[in-house]
């Protein structure tokens, strides 16, 4: 994690003070994420800003992430570059039923009661919600192969035989 990014901050602070903060992170250091990817190699760039919305009413933090992420293509097996740019805007609430009133282009954010935030959990959160069900290359060539049944397959008998049998009586 870079030197200027505190491992925890007072989310409401930050707010009133409008702070900024850039940071650098190893994809090795974010756990979670370990067993999503092909490996930890690499770097994540983010930025974290905190503000406050006078018309809408909304204190957020926007967090800014461009990273790589290495994954295995599920169509050749191959490791493949994942390029992440991401700007997601997150309201910060004190409760659940307080997300119903933040604008549609919010995330709602459930702050807890001290106000503390871990920065790195939120950058983590955001590169696992951005890993793909099924990661596919998109160099990756498609499959397209006519899969001819196999001898001991033609030779089996079809099931629906006898049916075809009861219908000619």
């Amino acid at each position: 994690m870079s030197a200027n990014v505190p491992e925890t901050l007072d989310a409401w602070r930050m707010v009133v003070a409008r702070r900024r903060f850039d940071g650098q992170v190893s994809l090795a250091d974010l756990t979670r994420l370990q067993g999503l990817v092909a490996d930890t190699d690499g770097e994540c760039n983010y930025s974290l800003e905190f503000g406050h919305d006078d018309v809408l009413r909304v204190s957020y933090v926007e967090l800014t992430i461009d990273t790589a992420l290495p994954l295995t293509c599920q169509r050749s097996m191959q490791r493949f570059l994942l390029p992440v740019k991401m700007t997601q805007r997150l309201g910060l609430i004190r409760d659940e039923d307080e997300e119903s009133s933040l604008p549609e282009e919010y995330e709602a954010l459930l702050v807890p009661e001290d106000g503390q935030l871990r920065p790195l959990d939120l950058v983590e959160d955001e590169l696992v919600l951005a890993v793909p069900v099924v990661p596919l290359s998109p160099d990756g060539e498609a499959v397209n192969k006519d899969w001819a049944p196999t001898e001991e397959e033609t030779k089996q008998a079809n099931p629906f035989a006898a049916l075809a049998a009861l219908k000619k009586e």
